[in-house]
């Protein structure tokens, strides 16, 4: 292939056992969202369920509608969406919704009605991310109005939550210590609702803070073997992605050759170039050039140059590389390769951010272990 994003799907099922071992009591709703975090949306869901998730996570409504589609019936929460949305489907099939304001509850309502299934809810409240949810000072007003709703069969609430703004800075940090405060409070409010579950704690919440793992915790990044606090081993943790493309021509050129677009690299001496045929179309980051290592060859090499929309090159002296030999950008971090949070420190963003931005020229493909 030109190009591949190679995803262990065992790696996800034993980073989901190995989060359900951690959050002792509490079920698991495996975060799924934005394709997986670029993993693949349905084979994401299904590893996550085979590993012990009980519930599934999403962004998008659209979302939660093709893992319903694929044929998924666990519980399974969306918790964004605009007022154009219809909310009839996602209702009809029995997705949780996220309802943060009023104007959110009475739209949930109308769907209900309008369906004739009682819509399962999620309120959440805002403890301090100033996001999406119900303020302090909102959220008795949306109790009440939940429980009118809920007493007239419209609704059921399924759920009450909240998410913490900087779950990996720990539990003892004061921003998330008052939120948790702030959750307690609003948990207390809301009793006379009975919620199944309250959930707050993330990826980095479910790894270090076991007093917020409440009923059900919400792993997102940890699932994919990816770690916001710390080296994801510590944690018994494997990164199940890795990137890697075909070198698709190679060529001796002088000493003093500018390479790839405005010259930002020059060979000092004579030397062998391969072309790598991805680049920022397919999640290539423009700022690797000249910053991030790849291997090709079984040795660590930097990116040579800009890497441009579809291409990027690589000096590779005078070592025998062919066109046709594989490069691995990143992966779990065997036999030298990088990471993607090496990838992340260099060029400073999360690796979060590099393993979603993955494009979708790049096909997936899956195995499991070393299969």
């Amino acid at each position: 292939m030109r190009a591949e994003a190679r995803v262990d799907l065992a790696a996800i099922e034993a980073n989901t056992r190995r989060l359900k071992e951690l959050a002792g009591d509490a079920a698991v709703m495996g975060v799924v969202k934005a394709d997986g975090y670029g993993h693949g949306l349905v084979p994401s869901a299904r590893a996550a369920l085979v590993g012990g998730a009980t519930w599934l996570g999403v962004a998008l409504l659209e979302e939660a509608l093709a893992l319903r589609a694929a044929g998924i019936t666990e519980p399974l929460l969306a918790w964004l969406f605009t007022p154009g949305e219809d909310l009839a489907p996602v209702v009809q099939a029995g997705i949780d919704v996220g309802v943060y304001s009023l104007a959110e509850l009475r739209r949930t309502e109308q769907a209900a009605a309008q369906t004739g299934v009682t819509a399962r809810v999620h309120l959440k409240a805002d403890t301090g991310l100033s996001r999406g949810g119900a303020t302090a000072d909102d959220w008795p007003d949306l109790v009440e109005a939940a429980g009118r709703a809920q007493a007239g069969g419209q609704i059921d609430v399924v759920g009450v939550w909240s998410h913490f703004a900087n779950a990996d800075g720990g539990a003892d940090h004061p921003v998330n210590a008052a939120q948790i405060d702030r959750f307690a409070e609003a948990v207390q409010i809301s009793e006379p609702l009975r919620p199944q579950v309250r959930h707050l704690a993330n990826s980095a919440a479910t790894l270090t803070a076991p007093h917020t793992r409440y009923d059900l915790v919400r792993p997102g990044i940890s699932l994919y073997g990816l770690c916001p606090v710390g080296d994801p081993a510590d944690f018994g943790l494997r990164p199940a992605m890795t990137l890697m493309a075909t070198v698709a021509l190679t060529k001796r050129v002088p000493a003093g050759s500018g390479l790839s677009y405005g010259h930002a690299y020059f060979t000092d001496r004579a030397t062998t170039l391969a072309l790598v045929p991805m680049g920022y179309a397919d999640g290539v980051d423009r700022g690797a050039g000249n910053t991030c290592d790849v291997v090709l060859g079984d040795a660590r090499r930097r990116i040579s140059g800009r890497v441009c929309m579809d291409q990027f090159v690589v000096d590779v002296g005078d070592d025998d590389v062919q066109a046709g030999d594989e490069l691995v950008l990143f992966g779990p971090g065997e036999h030298g390769a990088p990471t993607a949070r090496e990838w992340a420190d260099a060029l400073g963003t999360i690796d979060y951010e590099v393993v979603t931005r993955v494009g979708p020229r790049v096909p997936r493909t899956y195995r499991r272990g070393d299969t």
